[in-house]
């Protein structure tokens, strides 16, 4: 009696699915006429699709797919973002071995059908239990470089980096709010193109790079989310940063009625900056351009439009400088009750995506506590067992995501650092010891902390952002 070889069986169910695969491939470029290419980790259809003429679409028609399966490719995508409209072009990212590696980028020929694409396929359920994440993909052409000498002027920042790297745009940096002589230890970096500043970003990697005799800390900056022109039409709150420490929300509303009187409804400040909100957007773009680059308590202080955020847009997701909106980038107009309940130190919120499942921001997380009444039966159970929204606590769901992908736990050390006020503040990295196929598994926060609580989640929201 001949026995079957296991290892020869399973060979040939991946050689029968892949000629499958394959097959079916081929139908979906004989049906639509588009191209496929494979190059650089990752496989194009389209870009350009058949007849088309002109230039490619403008920025916003792009989307970001993350959490895909990795045995799904265009055969089963392409369909199914068609639904929003037509395809430009669709990237999918690519391992050796020939599965992808989970996510891709889908350009259409509108803006309007990108953004239907988000509305219809964000929380998609792809495969039983398994649902896509679908947002706005925006080109990072700006890097964030920490660690610099506090006492570097911009001009000093911008022209060695324009000595050491290309197509260097603009720096950003801001002043200290204690000691305006003086920088915050970091800068903002912008380039002509994504692939300017990821030429940069490979350049300054740490270990291999320094300047001005130190090491930096570099990494993709979230850029701001753009907003559309509609939208911006209405807006009649402006942003106001640059502010001394000391500076009160009565002087900075009289400084702004100082034009016109009785045009400022009321101040909110927060630390160096503020959000002043007009009665009309007439005045308030009078008050932007009249307020631009003045003193106030010997601070030059610099004043835009503030941008609104749709707090329906939470989830990010960060990868190869491709990003979705973030919402610590974009300025959210503090209501008549936020108060001075809020610390400037902590994000406005803590909301995170896990398999497409929002959990709540912070501020609408409310705790529900029932009765325990006599001769109620409690059932052990595991908390494994349970479904992602039950975990409102990001150092909880990222140990329940490296559970649910068979990883050993996260692993967290901690860093301090002394201010200028002599407190100690604190920063978590987390490490994911079972990845090791390249990707990265070592995550930091950019922002210290007081509390070992704060310096851990922020930690582990890092790390789920990038997972």
């Amino acid at each position: 009696m001949n026995e079957e070889n296991p290892a020869a069986t399973s060979e040939s169910d991946k050689m029968r699915g892949g000629n499958q695969k394959a097959a079916a491939l081929l139908a979906l470029l004989d049906k639509t006429g588009y191209n496929m290419i494979q190059e650089n980790g990752q496989r194009k259809f389209g870009g350009p699709p058949p007849g088309w003429e002109g230039p490619p679409p403008p920025r916003g028609c792009e989307v970001f797919v993350g959490k895909i399966p990795r045995n799904i490719y265009e055969d089963e995508l392409v369909p199914l973002f068609e639904r929003a409209g037509k395809i430009y072009e669709l990237r999918l990212m690519m391992e050796f071995s020939g599965e992808n590696r989970g996510f891709a980028f889908v350009m259409y020929t509108t803006k309007e059908d990108a953004q239907l694409a988000i509305k219809i396929l964000n929380n998609y359920e792809i495969r039983p239990g398994r649902f896509i994440g679908v947002c706005i993909s925006l080109d990072n052409c700006r890097l964030f470089i920490g660690a610099i000498p506090r006492e570097k002027k911009k001009e000093e920042i911008l022209k060695e980096m324009k000595r050491i790297t290309e197509g260097v745009v603009d720096v950003i940096v801001c002043p200290d709010a204690t000691d305006r002589t003086k920088n915050r230890g970091f800068a903002f970096v912008e380039y002509e193109s994504h692939r300017a500043a990821a030429m940069a970003r490979r350049r300054l990697l740490p270990g291999t790079f320094q300047l001005w005799g130190r090491a930096v800390q570099v990494d993709w900056a979230c850029p701001e989310k753009e907003v559309d022109a509609e939208t911006m039409r209405r807006v009649k709150v402006l942003y106001v940063r640059n502010l001394m420490i000391s500076t009160t929300e009565d002087t900075i509303k009289a400084e702004f009625n100082k034009f016109k009187p009785r045009v400022v409804e009321r101040v909110k400040k927060l630390r160096d900056y503020a959000f002043v909100h007009f009665y009309n957007r007439e005045d308030a773009v009078a008050a932007m351009s009249i307020m631009n680059g003045k003193c106030i308590d010997g601070a030059s202080i610099e004043v835009t439009l503030a941008k609104p955020v749709n707090k329906e847009s939470t989830w990010k997701q960060h990868l190869n400088g491709h990003v979705s909106p973030c919402s610590e980038n974009l300025m959210e107009f503090p209501s008549r009750e936020d108060g001075h309940q809020k610390s400037a130190g902590k994000p406005a919120s803590l909301s995170l995506s896990l398999n497409g499942q929002h959990s709540p921001s912070s501020p609408e997380l409310e705790w529900y506590p029932y009765p325990f009444l006599p001769g109620v039966k409690l059932i052990p159970i595991s908390m494994y067992s349970l479904k992602s929204s039950y975990f409102s606590s990001a150092v909880m769901r990222l140990d329940y995501f490296c559970y649910k992908n068979n990883w050993l736990p996260p692993e967290y050390y901690l860093y301090s650092t002394t201010s200028q006020d002599g407190k100690i503040h604190l920063v978590c990295k987390v490490l994911i010891p079972s990845i090791a196929d390249g990707s990265q598994s070592c995550f930091m926060s950019h922002k210290l902390c007081t509390t070992l609580e704060d310096a851990r989640e922020l930690a582990a929201r890092m790390a789920l952002l990038h997972l």
